[in-house]
């Protein structure tokens, strides 16, 4: 038990001074290679309409295909996106007992496919309090050649600053000169504070980077007051200035042995970006 609460103080102070901290193991990869067949599934369905080229998408699609909620229309996925290891890690990062999902998505970068540009996470996100996580977890071998992930040791403690990775045109690749780059196998997880600055290299090999992650919040963040728009909070009707507790956002941490949340559903909107993300397969298409 000693060596248990000593490596986990350990994971604490490092996450608390670096903004990020790898953890080797932590699923075992026999486990693990199930769970990756339901997210290829998953993704599979999910891009089977987009049969574009990675040369005719923009500089941001070209950087990974996309993926978001699939835990919700995939099942099989849900023991991955609320795996009790990893939500754990997750709860004792943030400092929370409990602990709930903001969104999972699969990450899957193409042989070819451009590097990820440095930004932070949370200035995308209408969440009030800095108590973020991502879990980031690779499917394969993670380094310089497939796509590794780099990360600004201590650049948690900075100013929140919004990147607009979307445009290709705003990104901060000149701090890949400060990021520590940190190669992962399957079966280790990573992960970062909502706030610190990251990036991913691009694929130089000639397979899929295939990586899932989960993002992760202490139950009881509010919804900002800046405007911000998300499906997370928007689905619910949560309004600004109130506790994040709604359907989309079920408590991860702690649950039963085996036990899973039932998703929310998606509101039927008649937007035309709205039914572009869906056909692109970023978001579950609407339900009849």
């Amino acid at each position: 038990m000693m060596r248990v609460g000593l490596e986990l103080g350990r994971l604490k102070s490092d996450f608390v001074r670096d903004g990020f901290v790898a953890v080797q193991g932590l699923i075992n990869p026999d486990e693990l290679a199930g769970y990756a067949a339901a997210v290829d599934a998953a993704v599979a369905v999910r891009k089977a309409r987009d049969t574009r080229s990675l040369q005719e998408k923009s500089r941001y699609e070209q950087s990974f295909l996309q993926c978001q909620y699939i835990w919700e229309d995939f099942p099989d996925v849900r023991p991955l996106t609320f795996h009790p290891a990893v939500c754990a890690v997750a709860a004792l990062l943030v400092g929370s007992d409990r602990l709930r999902l903001w969104h999972d998505q699969a990450l899957y970068k193409e042989p070819g496919g451009a590097s990820t540009q440095a930004h932070q996470d949370h200035p995308y996100w209408p969440i009030a309090e800095y108590r973020t996580v991502t879990a980031w977890i690779p499917f394969v071998e993670a380094n310089n050649s497939t796509g590794g992930m780099g990360y600004v040791p201590g650049s948690h403690r900075q100013d929140a600053r919004f990147v607009d990775i979307f445009s290709g045109t705003d990104g901060d690749d000149d701090l890949a000169a400060d990021a520590c780059f940190v190669p992962a196998s399957p079966g280790d997880v990573i992960f970062h504070h909502g706030l610190t600055m990251h990036m991913a290299m691009g694929n130089a090999s000639a397979m899929m980077r295939r990586v899932y992650t989960a993002i992760y919040f202490a139950d009881g963040c509010t919804r900002s007051t800046d405007g911000k728009h998300h499906p997370s909070v928007d689905r619910s009707g949560i309004p600004p200035g109130a506790v994040i507790d709604g359907g989309a956002t079920p408590l991860a941490w702690p649950l039963g042995s085996g036990v899973y949340p039932d998703p929310a559903p998606w509101p039927q909107i008649d937007d035309a970006r709205v039914r572009r993300v869906a056909d692109l397969g970023i978001i579950p298409a609407p339900r009849a």
